[in-house]
């Protein structure tokens, strides 16, 4: 019996109309490359091919009588290729606007949860940017990928090697093979599933009470690391702005590219990681966002940044194998060099904060998550828009996802780009997630509308920021 991780049934939980818990990815492909030509017919069967013998690919949820236990993955024998890869065009002229204005229309989308919890749409006609008759006729239109996987099935780095999977490293070579291909659990009987669903239930206060001492030990600390000043930033203590309230289900989406040498080059120069460089760009961009618009808050923005810990985990089961640690962003310091050395300074202490806590910590008290309960409390919360009457909790989420360092080639097109999206959040209605591909920093942006209509207007102060530490680097040398 394959069961589900409370962290990954959690997001079933967490999932309202508005609330969309799936993943995101915006991946441009350069069809020139395939061989033989590209076609739609050709990549989906590609597609088809890749998925078939992958479980996380082909399982779909079946629910616990009363709700008694966490749902199970089974077998889709149904299993259809056309219900979930999908063709659409580009309306003209085929431009970054375009193709933004339907993947955030697709993103807001919810996923059907009686198959297989994902889809992707094969979007021919991209221009690639504004450009002109005469040199789209020198130039071919791109083809996207957009992809949705729901959490419960990926993290991060789960997510990405998926998608790898499907990916080769030469337009005609073999897709790459998976580290730890998943397999199908049984599928029992109604009885079967109230029965475990009920010795769940009976054991639970038994496993609470395992984890009490534990859990105090971790409060213990963490209060000395407070009295010494070298805790990772408290939740409940982030500014409110304008991402920061009840959201609604419609998204908006920006993508930019960053070089990845450079980003390198300032993290040589100024002894910090690639992950304070890329933290410290994403606080300038907001800073200079929020002050153009006069809503800049005295207080830094507080992010929340996703950490894996699937080299650590004790637990076997499970997609989601993640904890997060809280992080200021420095909006409030203007030069950012000063930026980048305070947030690198508070970064450290957070690692080292979280590196005290259990890595399974998140994993194991979300194992007392309860479907009724949860979807209850999740639909008050948005009805009463609680979000927008308590302290702000996170201003946003910040996700960097390793990515391959070479060139990827999906169903014989080469990858030009892979922009990772993640969910947002009522109270936190921004996510920001990037991802290293072949010498490129790929960023996603995904927004509440309401929340922020133009985050265009934010994305592209990311490569600005970029040039800006960049240049400031240059000068202190």
């Amino acid at each position: 019996m394959d069961r589900l991780s409370g962290l990954d049934a959690s997001f079933l939980y967490l999932e309202t109309h508005a609330q969309l818990m799936h993943v995101c990815g915006v991946i441009v492909l350069d069809p020139s490359t395939v061989p033989g030509g590209y076609s739609f017919a050709r990549t989906r069967a590609s597609i088809d091919a890749g998925v078939r013998d992958v479980s996380e690919f082909t399982r779909k949820l079946r629910r616990v009588p009363l709700g008694l236990d966490h749902p199970i993955w089974v077998q889709d024998k149904q299993f259809d290729i056309e219900r979930h890869v999908h063709r659409l065009a580009l309306p003209a002229p085929g431009g970054y606007r375009e193709l933004m204005d339907l993947t955030s229309h697709l993103a807001g989308l919810p996923l059907d949860r009686s198959r297989p919890l994902w889809e992707m749409w094969v979007i021919e006609g991209y221009a690639g940017g504004e450009r002109s008759e005469s040199d789209r006729a020198d130039q071919p239109d791109h083809v996207v990928v957009f992809t949705k996987m729901h959490h419960a099935t990926v993290d991060g780095v789960s997510g990405a090697n998926l998608v790898s999977h499907l990916c080769s490293l030469e337009p005609e070579a073999e897709p790459l093979q998976l580290d730890e291909p998943g397999s199908y659990g049984s599928d029992p009987g109604q009885l079967a599933l109230l029965g475990r669903g009920v010795l769940t239930s009976l054991t639970r206060p038994l496993n609470v009470v395992r984890l009490l001492a534990p859990s105090a030990t971790m409060v213990t600390r963490t209060v000395g690391r407070a009295r010494a000043g070298t805790a990772m930033s408290a939740p409940l203590t982030a500014p409110r702005t304008s991402f920061n309230g009840t959201i609604t289900s419609r998204r908006t989406i920006g993508i930019a590219d960053l070089d990845l040498e450079d980003v390198r080059a300032i993290k040589r120069a100024t002894a910090t990681t690639v992950n304070d460089v890329v933290l410290a760009i994403a606080g300038g961009a907001l800073r200079s966002y929020l002050a153009d618009r006069d809503e800049l808050p005295a207080d830094s923005l507080l992010a929340t940044v996703p950490v894996s810990v699937h080299e650590s985990s004790r637990h076997a089961r499970g997609a989601n194998k993640v904890s997060a640690l809280f992080t200021r962003l420095g909006t409030d310091v203007a030069d950012p060099l000063e930026r980048l050395a305070e947030l690198s300074e508070h970064n450290r202490h957070a690692k080292e904060h979280h590196n005290a806590i259990s890595a399974d910590a998140l994993q194991d008290w979300a194992e007392f998550a309860a479907a009724r309960t949860f979807g209850l409390a999740v639909r008050a919360y948005a009805n009463l828009r609680l979000a927008e009457r308590h302290p702000v909790v996170h201003n946003l989420v910040i996700s960097n996802v390793p990515g391959p360092p070479v060139p990827l080639y999906f169903a014989g097109a080469r990858i030009e780009a892979l922009h990772p999206l993640g969910p947002v959040f009522h109270g936190a209605g921004l996510n920001v997630t990037v991802m290293s591909n072949d010498g490129k920093v790929h960023v996603g942006v995904i927004a509440c509308r309401e929340s922020m209509p133009d985050v265009d207007d934010l994305v592209r102060r990311f490569p600005a920021e970029l040039a800006t530490l960049k240049a400031a680097v240059a000068a202190r040398t």
